[in-house]
């Protein structure tokens, strides 16, 4: 998947940097899995606890207000603490918080809950791209940086093939009785597992050598970059350069990102609208209310969450593109197919919903706009794969110098969830109004973020990370 070792990288040393990559993007795969598991369980949850759309909006996008604080506190922390140390940190939040999203007593309750596992996931969202980008071989590190987003879509369908098991298992209702509990309590709780495994990992895999040197353990350090960069590598070289630039500048603060162009710095500003893009396209209200959105248009429960799982599938397929090209073609390329795409998608599924009839509760779309939504919500989950789900993460490791990164990546990953928010908590409100209506504004969004792309995102392909500034 990441092809052959280049001159300055062993096969030997390369395998030992996949090892740690994907050890350290488990974070992903619980950030992707816990995020997207409430797409099974909304159903439930509201006919639990008797809520209307605008409760149970907030109950799940409470989350992502989680997340913002994780993402916001993440950067700090790894710089005090380590970023294996936080690693571990967030894998323990994320086991808790599964915990008690299984065993809810109240509404009240279950949104504490995930509002603690927001924490998890903002902070697994920070930490996995900063770790893989430090580790990695400029070569490898497009590549290897997408293991963060492909550790996601898995997680993502992971957690509704889960779904659909258990699903199936109560009797093909999420409200049905399994063991004592009610299927959406199993769902959410199936969280614990991924989570002591990613602290397994994060307690075995080595620092960042660049955490190391600028915590003044250079032989460490050495070991570190001996093992991912190679014995031929000129490490006295490497921990110099490294060295003098952790050293010339002081620790990152976010006062380090005020700048001339509304009060941030322009890279700052860059990272802040890429993630907002990403966001603004609507591809979360997929992954979190995909099965309420198809049984509003007639499709029962069960089928529902394959769909949700053909999605998912779908959305691994395109991370695979983009691993295979971030590489080759460049960040830019990517991201401008992708918001073409997407925003012809967006536009083909909002005219496929507009065709909707009232039938009793729910609306049905005649047969061939039916077909039409679906293929089109499938295409749209593959283009913005291939580009804008990979791409972003890629370059938010990447694209800020040194002397800033930590906190840089801290503020455009909590503007990501923050706009996550906006987005998931505003859909059942916007879909009880017009499910066509709330597309054709993520298709603007889209059609925009080529615009942004074009005029204002550098490409980083192939650049030191200390070359970058």
């Amino acid at each position: 998947m990441v092809g052959t070792a280049s001159s300055g990288t062993s096969s030997e040393n390369l395998g030992h940097v996949v090892f740690i990559t994907a050890a350290a993007a488990i974070g992903g795969f619980l950030f992707g899995y816990d995020s997207a598991v409430i797409n099974g369980a909304v159903t439930g949850i509201q006919k639990h606890f008797a809520v209307g759309p605008v409760r149970i909006g907030i109950v799940v996008a409470i989350a992502l207000l989680g997340s913002a604080l994780g993402a916001w506190i993440a950067g700090n922390l790894a710089d005090h603490w380590g970023r294996t140390r936080t690693m571990q940190v967030a894998a323990i939040v994320f086991a808790v918080s599964s915990i008690g999203q299984a065993l809810p007593f109240s509404i009240v309750d279950l949104a504490f809950w995930r509002l603690l596992a927001g924490v998890g996931i903002g902070m697994a969202s920070v930490i996995g791209p900063a770790y893989i980008a430090e580790v990695a071989p400029p070569a490898y590190r497009g590549r290897l940086g997408s293991f963060q987003q492909l550790a996601i879509v898995l997680g993502i369908a992971v957690s509704q093939l889960v779904n659909y098991a258990i699903a199936q298992m109560a009797g093909g209702r999420v409200n049905n009785e399994l063991l004592g509990l009610q299927a959406w309590q199993w769902m959410l709780g199936a969280c614990l597992l991924p989570a002591v495994l990613y602290l397994i990992f994060a307690s075995i895999i080595p620092e960042s050598p660049r955490f190391l040197i600028a915590s003044g353990k250079i032989a460490e350090a050495r070991k570190v970059l001996r093992e991912v960069e190679g014995d031929e590598a000129d490490l006295d070289a490497r921990v110099a350069e490294i060295d003098a630039l952790l050293h010339s500048e002081r620790r990152p603060r976010l006062r380090d990102l005020r700048g001339p162009r509304f009060g941030l710095l322009p890279i700052v500003w860059t990272g802040i609208l890429l993630s907002v893009f990403q966001q603004f396209v609507g591809i979360n209200v997929i992954f979190y209310y995909s099965s309420a959105m198809w049984q509003s248009v007639g499709i029962n429960q069960s089928e529902s969450l394959l769909i949700s799982f053909s999605t998912s599938i779908i959305n691994i397929v395109g991370t695979f593109i983009a691993m295979a090209l971030v590489d080759r073609i460049g960040r830019r390329p990517l991201l401008m197919i992708g918001s073409a795409g997407m925003a012809i998608a967006l536009a083909t599924a909002a005219w496929a919903f507009s065709s909707g009839v009232p039938s009793g509760e729910t609306v049905r779309l005649p047969e061939t706009q039916a077909v039409v939504a679906l293929v089109a919500a499938h295409v749209f989950v593959l283009f913005f794969a291939l580009s804008w789900g990979v791409v972003v993460w890629v370059l938010l490791g990447e694209m800020f110098p040194n002397r800033i990164r930590a906190a840089a990546l801290s503020v455009a990953a909590a503007a990501q969830w923050l706009a996550n928010w906006m987005i998931t908590v505003s859909f059942p409100s916007l879909a009880s109004w017009s499910l066509a209506g709330a597309y054709v504004g993520y298709a603007f969004f889209a059609a925009l973020s080529l615009a942004f792309v074009l005029f204002e995102v550098k490409e980083t392909k192939g650049r030191k990370l200390e070359e970058m500034g």
